[in-house]
């Protein structure tokens, strides 16, 4: 997909509409969602939203707007490594998935990866910061707060790369954890999306029986 640029002066509240609507995650982002599902290649792992995965996406998602990088395959390997980079505080969920993110684009990407992640280390991330406020600030602002802009580019020092061969070899045991619960979840992921398409079929058969293509329930 095309990277976005977002209005500068605009809310973060605005930008993160903007950014749902872009990326087809509905009007609340799938944050009410029990299951969300992420992907090993082409195949779904239906995985829990659990409450620390949710109170880490509410923010990994404003990261994703300050810092422009894509909701693709790569853009969530190089968020996971800038996270990591500028540290995700308390956010237990944020370090596991962050860390299996870094292990995979290790190996897809590996040079965006450790860009992204010295970059992250010379910015500071959002968690901790009282959500609604930031909300209600402009992106510029929460922009100049994260230190993205002017951390662009940073080079590498021997600090950097040693916290990076670090953080990989975390990322490479927590990145096999997942690649093992994944193997279970998958087959689960495919069943569900057989459900989901025979469940889905009644519904649109109920739609071409009724006049106008509408549900039979629905006419007036």
């Amino acid at each position: 997909m095309t990277l976005t640029t977002y209005d500068p002066s605009s809310p973060m509240r605005e930008a993160r509409a903007t950014y749902f609507a872009i990326n087809g995650f509905g009007e609340d982002g799938g944050y009410g969602d029990a299951w969300v599902d992420f992907k090993l290649g082409p195949l779904p792992a239906p995985f829990p939203n659990t409450k620390g995965r949710l109170e880490a996406v509410r923010f990994h998602d404003l990261h994703h707007i300050v810092t422009g990088y894509d909701t693709n395959l790569t853009g969530e390997f190089e968020i996971s490594a800038w996270e990591l980079g500028a540290g995700c505080k308390d956010q237990v969920a944020a370090w596991a998935l962050n860390l299996a993110g870094l292990a995979g684009g290790l190996f897809l990407a590996p040079r965006r990866t450790f860009r992204a992640f010295v970059r992250g280390v010379h910015s500071r991330s959002l968690y901790g910061l009282e959500l609604e406020q930031l909300l209600d600030r402009d992106v510029a602002e929460v922009r100049r707060e994260t230190r993205v802009d002017e951390a662009q580019g940073a080079a590498a020092d021997g600090k950097a790369t040693a916290a990076f061969v670090a953080a990989a070899a975390a990322g490479l045991v927590v990145g096999g954890l997942f690649l093992a619960l994944g193997a279970i979840l998958v087959p689960i992921g495919l069943v569900l999306g057989v459900v989901r398409k025979h469940g889905a079929a009644p519904a649109r058969e109920g739609a071409a029986s009724a006049p106008g293509g509408r549900p039979a329930s629905t006419q007036t």
